[in-house]
């Protein structure tokens, strides 16, 4: 797609309001690249006016890990997305692509258009290490241990990425997220690494806090972009300004960042707890906000509304709904891997430990049993974490759990039965919204998918993101229908691809039916938009008795069109076509599928041409897995019926 393509399609999706505002933002940028409205001479810091710190420091942490952390980031190893162990040196050289070797223009940031690959490479990579969640690590090894080798890297790391990246040139100051996550790291940096500062290092540092904040003040995204970006935003202002309220702008900007906090963390989260954007893995990011900005709050002798906690109670309620026995989560929606606060160096899933967190914010025992275990990261975060552990009842042996089964607001409702035991089977039916305002940016065409997993073992999956700003066939292919467990029609995406974070055209799905925990129907018009209009509409019916699962995908039209039914399975599973049925098997466990559409089912793995039979587990990562397609010709309104049984056992 073209430059002028893209920049098209984003005015199409904007209202008069945001045309105004974008091209006020647009004057604003040409007259700080004359020097105007920035913050180059910060006022003097109050320095008797530090905030409370809201990390712990605990005892019984794994202090060897973060040393052995810190000393490969010491010797210049890095691990950024799909690269690990990447020697990039220490300090490293902040404007330059690790990916790719490209270095960004010294041109002031918000000029910079970071979208440009051929201009600043692959710019996740670029930003990630800038976000400095690698000089908590420094810091944390330095408190722990008391070894001077950590506080002086630390003190290199930090004074390198300012003088190379000087405010406010260069890609670190294109986006304003980057610099509220980049606060929140500085914040928790500050804490740990407290009395050990020399004065021209906490000069430097305010300073540059200072800038930061003035900057996401007059650069917050708005309208169409006011997505986690604008949340993440709040919370970086937020955070500076409990911890740094040392200059008279810093009541304005908390009392700003706290407005938007509310406004947002309401407006963005449906009342059910599902985050708006139908991306699981930034629920988990806009969660985490939340809860760092409360616990800030608290440190602080402050809260957040009640309403506001308990729209992130819901959220984490949510996240245990659709979490399954083995601690997995459906990959709906787009992921990226970002961490706000990185405080062990597990590279699990976040999803437990978010839990871990909201049983112990909320005292609840039904979060302490689906996280499992206390991880390192909360006893940083709580400085009671061990003991408020222990007081939450332990679930009984062989307890069932009692997930929330319906989400109507957000789309998500579940089938299934024996939840939280070895015997569980938990569907996840996807009816929501596309995505969020309207770009929808991390949303995929997935109406009317589903997910499934067996005693805790995924079966049918939801394949995952893989590329952002690069790899545009990739990029379009996972977030495509083609790679979801729903119906595609002749050959096109429920709804219009308009760009990397763009959706033109979008589904509408409706919930029609469910009946929890044994029947779902619900219905989508994303296709209403062909010559010859096609509604889909879908049944699942679980029958717990039987261990069947039958799908019946009715489309509602007059003429004739291609139809793919698709299924995704995961790793390990081992697919074999019988006749018009597949045999899937993974250990003990398997599914029988038989649908008499077509010629049989067509099997891909790890397939390029097509694109098919792919699953990308982290972000820039993918790997093949066997993927079927039902394919046929319909002619007028038709049924598809597939019927899926369940094994257990080595028959399976």
């Amino acid at each position: 797609m073209t430059a002028l393509a893209w920049k098209i399609n984003r005015l199409k999706l904007m209202g008069p309001a945001e045309v105004v505002w974008r091209v006020h933002q647009l004057a604003r940028r040409k007259a700080a690249a004359m020097g105007l409205g920035l913050a180059s001479y910060p006022p003097v810091p109050a320095l008797d006016r530090f905030g409370a710190a809201f990390l712990a420091a605990p005892a019984g942490v794994d202090q060897a890990a973060l040393c052995l952390a810190a000393d490969s980031l010491l010797a210049g190893r890095w691990n950024v997305f799909a690269l690990q162990g990447v020697q990039l040196g220490f300090p490293p050289q902040w404007n330059r692509d690790p990916r790719t070797g490209t270095t960004s223009p010294m041109a002031p940031g918000p000029s910079i258009d970071y979208r440009d690959a051929s201009l600043v490479g692959d710019i996740k990579y670029l930003w990630e290490p800038s976000r400095h969640l690698e000089l908590v690590t420094l810091a944390q090894a330095w408190r722990g241990s008391g070894e001077r080798k950590y506080r002086d890297g630390a003190r290199t790391l930090l004074l390198s990425w300012l003088d190379q990246c000087p405010y406010p040139q260069g890609v670190h100051w294109a986006s304003s997220l980057e610099l509220g996550v980049r606060l929140l790291n500085w914040s928790a940096a500050w804490q740990l690494l407290a009395g050990s500062l020399d004065d021209d290092w906490r000069h430097r540092w305010l300073n540059a806090v200072y800038k930061h904040c003035h900057f996401i003040s007059h650069h917050l995204s708005r309208h169409s972009s006011a997505n986690n970006h604008l949340l993440g935003e709040y919370m970086g202002l937020y955070i500076a300004s409990v911890q740094w309220p040392c200059w008279s702008e810093s009541v304005r900007w908390r009392a700003l960042a706290e407005r938007g906090l509310v406004e947002q963390g309401l407006q963005q989260n449906w009342e059910d707890g599902v985050n708006k954007e139908q991306a699981i893995y930034y629920h988990h990011e806009v969660m985490d906000m939340m809860l760092l900005c409360q616990l800030a709050a608290q440190a602080n002798g402050s809260s957040f509304p009640p309403e506001w906690l308990a729209r992130l109670e819901r959220m984490a309620e949510f996240l245990a709904a659709v979490m399954d026995a083995g601690g997995n989560v459906p990959m709906i929606g787009d992921a990226d891997d970002a961490r706000m606060l990185r405080l062990d160096g597990s590279a699990a899933p976040p999803y437990r430990s978010l839990l871990a967190s909201a049983a112990l914010l909320f005292g609840r025992a039904d979060f302490k049993a689906k996280a499992g275990v206390l991880d390192e990261r909360n006893r940083w975060l709580f400085a009671d974490a061990d003991a408020r552990w222990a007081a939450l009842p332990a679930p009984a042996p062989g307890a069932r759990e009692t997930p929330r089964l319906a989400f109507p607001q957000g789309g998500y409702y579940l089938l299934g039965k024996d939840f939280g035991t070895p015997q569980e089977v938990r569907i996840v039916a996807d009816c929501g919204p596309l995505g969020y305002l309207s770009l929808a940016a991390h949303g995929h065409a997935d109406a009317l998918a589903f997910t499934l997993s067996m005693g805790g073992q995924e079966m049918l999956v939801d394949p995952g993101t893989y590329a952002y700003h690069t790899h545009r066939q990739w990029r379009d292919y996972f977030r495509s229908t083609a790679a979801h467990n729903t119906v595609q029609v002749d050959g096109l995406d429920q709804s219009e691809i308009g760009g990397n974070f763009m959706w033109l055209h979008k589904a509408n799905a409706r919930a029609l039916s469910h009946d929890a925990p044994h029947f779902f129907e619900g219905k989508h018009d994303g296709y209403m938009r062909l010559r010859d209009p096609v509604m889909h509409r879908r049944t699942i019916r679980f029958d717990s008795k039987r261990n069947t699962v039958k799908v019946e995908d009715t489309l509602e039209c007059s003429g004739e069109h291609e139809v793919a039914l698709h299924w995704h399975f995961a790793e390990g599973c081992h697919a074999e076509k019988v006749g018009q049925a597949l045999h899937v098997a993974r250990r003990d466990k398997g599914l029988h599928m038989a649908c008499h559409f077509g010629n049989g089912p067509q099997l891909h793995c790890a397939s390029t041409a097509p694109i098919a039979g792919w699953i990308s587990r982290s972000f820039d990562s993918k790997s093949g897995i066997a993927t079927a397609a039902w394919r046929g010709t319909i002619r007028g309104t038709s049924t598809i019926v597939t019927e899926i049984t369940l094994l257990e056992g080595a028959s399976s």
